[in-house]
């Protein structure tokens, strides 16, 4: 009998529970890592462990190569320092140990949204206006630039995930009725330069014009020299999902993959500006909503294990990727039982075997 390949998620998203329902195709066998002990994840996996919190990337690499030697992984996607990790690859190959992730150049150019965009610029691909704020003074002239043009101005930090920190930027004076109904998702200008003024140390923001909808996220399979394999954007309105292969998305998309070499699997974000595609964020890693594909017939978890282990996923045809109009629904998910939780993390490095409730599997792209 030939043994499942070992697949090892460090500290991975909860969504990612359906990345690895999507490995079930295979006969592989899933560990999961967390310093969450609830984290749906741990359940869904073969072997749920604890990890160690609050170690730097330095003392993480080395918890990650030992890891991989005492569970014997054959392919691992890292999240949680995926950068330090990449940077030693050949220390893990040397291991027999397959890192599914972009080279550690591509990685360090998207790790800063201000770099990113200048690398992206320079390659001639399609960005909005920004402008690194690191002082008050540089808040005040990029809202008034960005005013002067008649954008709506707004924020979010330099690095970081998905929309942490995204606010508008307001001139209106704060009023009781901003207490009625939800939170605000804008910031008063004054507050805000005050409160940069005031920081003890500079700040890493970005400023730039608020980009209209709809969103579209491009979920990318790339070989491991960065050519295109596989792209498909996801779209929303309101409840509404459905999928496009448009090449207003799709050239950008295969221009900046393949000029970044982004191996493997990645995730490229547009939002509209005076209705003209621009490039909002890339992912050097999955996307949360990768597992919707399988609903136009792909399964790029699957096939980015099997790109790792040296063979050709056979992939549908571009024309055949276009599935029905979906609405997302929550699922309920497993976590593991308390006693499992309340462990010290010494006696956490036997795997927690959990009872095998799988869903039926996918056709598998082989």
């Amino acid at each position: 009998m030939i043994a499942p390949t070992r697949v090892w998620l460090n500290r991975t998203y909860a969504e990612n529970v359906f990345f690895i329902e999507l490995l079930r195709a295979a006969p592989v066998e899933v560990y999961a890592t967390h310093v969450d002990a609830d984290s749906p994840v741990l359940a869904a996996a073969d072997h749920g462990l604890l990890e160690p919190d609050g170690l730097s990337a330095e003392a993480y690499l080395e918890f990650a190569l030992d890891f991989c030697d005492r569970h014997r992984i054959d392919v691992f996607l890292p999240r949680l320092h995926q950068l330090a990790i990449a940077r030693h690859r050949a220390e893990f190959a040397a291991r027999g140990v397959t890192l599914v992730c972009p080279p550690a150049q591509a990685i360090a150019t998207f790790e800063s949204k201000v770099d990113g965009y200048v690398a992206m610029a320079a390659a001639g691909l399609p960005v909005p206006s920004w402008h690194h704020v690191r002082t008050a003074d540089e808040l005040l002239r990029a809202v008034e630039e960005l005013e002067y043009a008649g954008e709506q101005p707004c924020l979010k930090p330099a690095s970081g995930a998905g929309g942490e920190g995204f606010r508008t930027i307001t001139r209106e004076p704060f009023q009781l009725g901003q207490l009625a109904g939800w939170p605000s998702g804008s910031v008063q200008l004054g507050q805000l330069a005050d409160a940069i003024a005031d920081a003890p140390e500079p700040v890493d923001l970005l400023v730039m014009p608020y980009l209209a909808g709809p969103e579209v996220s491009v979920d990318c399979l790339a070989d491991q020299d960065g050519r295109l394999l596989a792209a498909v954007g996801r779209t929303k309105s309101s409840r509404r999902r459905s999928f496009t292969t448009d090449p207003v998305y799709l050239e950008p998309t295969r221009r900046l993959i393949e000029t970044f070499k982004m191996a493997y699997l990645s995730n490229v974000q547009f939002r509209h500006h005076r209705g003209v595609p621009v490039l909002l964020d890339i992912n050097t890693r999955p996307s949360g909503g990768l597992h919707q594909l399988r609903l136009c017939g792909l399964n790029l978890p699957l096939a980015a294990v099997q790109l790792a282990l040296g063979r050709v996923p056979v992939l549908p045809p571009a024309d055949e990727l276009l599935g029905e109009d979906y609405a997302l629904v929550a699922a309920i998910q497993p976590v593991l039982p308390l006693p499992v939780a309340h462990r010290q993390p010494e006696h956490l490095h036997q795997p927690v075997t959990l009872p095998a409730q799988r869903p039926e599997p996918l056709a598998a792209l082989v």
